[in-house]
């Protein structure tokens, strides 16, 4: 194999298919990435069995062939190398990358060894790629850390017509984010499980694309694989198997007291005041006619308050929270207002984006945290 290829676009190919790389790998093989070139293209390729990556960039091919090489390995040289065209060949056992003066000597891994790549499943649709990627970045903060909760770790997509809803939780808050997409047929109708930190990666390295193909089975089998497209890049990845919770029966039908507050004047007051909160303890905040009253800390220890402009329609209501749980709700909002709506303080509250008070709330993100109690 020999090639000539320009530097930035090797680098950022390589860097964005060795990202799935393994660090520990179960299998030597696992940590290369698969170089092909055909014809007037450079094919990279990596896989660890669970999520699979494939990047096609224009290359001048003299010799086509396929050589594997360590993917990180390459990546930091790549990123590494002066602004000049890079050649590639592979010589014997060697794989030789030159670039101006520089010249590195990579050794060739076994490429017969290396799995095949998962085929994409069958085009699903089509959606923005700017909004999937704010979508995902909304509801993704809701997802569980605990891996031994694997269904929690990851984020539900629900297909139905032209609707397309993402859904996380932790059993603590519920982020639920409602959109439209271009599906390649009105009747699609299916849900599948995605692990939120494979959704997040491969939302956020797509988004300079228009658009991105979604590929996904619409039979609902839990043990499919979920494929995304976009720009010459490609990447699939196992589904978490099981039934999500019926979670979303968790938002009230109705709602009684509504607060309004200016969505960056409460997010920097919560910082403030969370600064004197231990881990796990809450943020106290009391709604009054005309003003949120936030404090946090010990009776014996340090202690912080500050009030709030707010709006309130309903009774006066006291509650709690994780800070760092609403801290995320509130940054996932869009709007220069925050609603919350409660139906009593020991209950979960519901927060939604307003562009003014008594505005119309945004139908498209809600979050629902649960409150702490006081004695807790």
């Amino acid at each position: 194999m020999k090639l000539r290829v320009d530097r930035d676009v090797l680098a950022e190919a390589v860097t964005w298919t060795a990202r799935s790389v393994p660090t520990r790998p179960p299998v030597p093989v696992l940590a290369g990435v698969r170089l092909e070139a055909i014809g007037a293209t450079l094919v990279l390729a990596s896989f660890d069995y669970e999520v699979s990556a494939r990047s096609e960039v224009a290359a001048e091919v003299e010799e086509e062939g396929v050589v594997l090489v360590s993917g990180r390995l390459l990546a930091d040289i790549a990123k590494s190398l002066p602004n000049k065209p890079v050649e590639l060949e592979v010589e014997g056992t060697k794989v030789t990358v030159t670039c101006g003066s520089s010249r590195f000597s990579l050794a060739a891994m076994a490429a017969d060894d290396y799995p095949v790549l998962p085929t994409m499943p069958a085009v699903a649709g089509t959606v923005d790629a700017h909004d999937l990627a704010r979508a995902v970045a909304q509801v993704s903060a809701a997802a569980s850390r605990d891996d031994t909760l694997p269904l929690l770790t990851s984020v539900q997509i629900e297909v139905k017509g032209e609707s397309l809803v993402l859904m996380a939780t932790d059993r603590y808050r519920l982020a639920v984010r409602e959109m439209t997409w271009n599906p390649s047929h009105v009747e699609i109708a299916t849900t599948a499980l995605l692990k939120a930190r494979t959704l997040s990666d491969v939302a956020k390295s797509l988004t300079s694309s228009g658009e991105i193909t979604l590929a996904l089975s619409d039979d609902s089998t839990s043990s499919g694989r979920i494929g995304f497209e976009a720009g010459g890049r490609r990447t699939t990845s196992l589904l978490t198997d099981g039934d999500y919770p019926p979670v979303r029966r968790l938002f009230p039908e109705t709602t009684t007291i509504h607060a309004t507050v200016g969505t960056e004047e409460l997010m920097a007051a919560v910082r403030r005041v969370s600064l004197v909160a231990e881990r796990s303890t809450p943020v106290h905040m009391t709604f009054t006619q005309g003003t949120l009253s936030l404090d946090a800390g010990q009776s014996d220890d340090a202690q912080a308050s500050e009030q709030l402009v707010s709006h309130l329609e309903g009774d006066d209501i006291t509650t709690a929270f994780n800070p760092a749980f609403l801290l995320d709700g509130l940054g996932a909002l869009e709007h220069p207002y925050v609603r919350l709506d409660f139906t009593h303080s020991s209950k979960p509250a519901v927060l939604t984006g307003v562009d003014s008070i008594g505005g119309d709330e945004d139908p498209g993100f809600r979050y629902l945290i649960m409150p702490i109690r006081f004695g807790a």
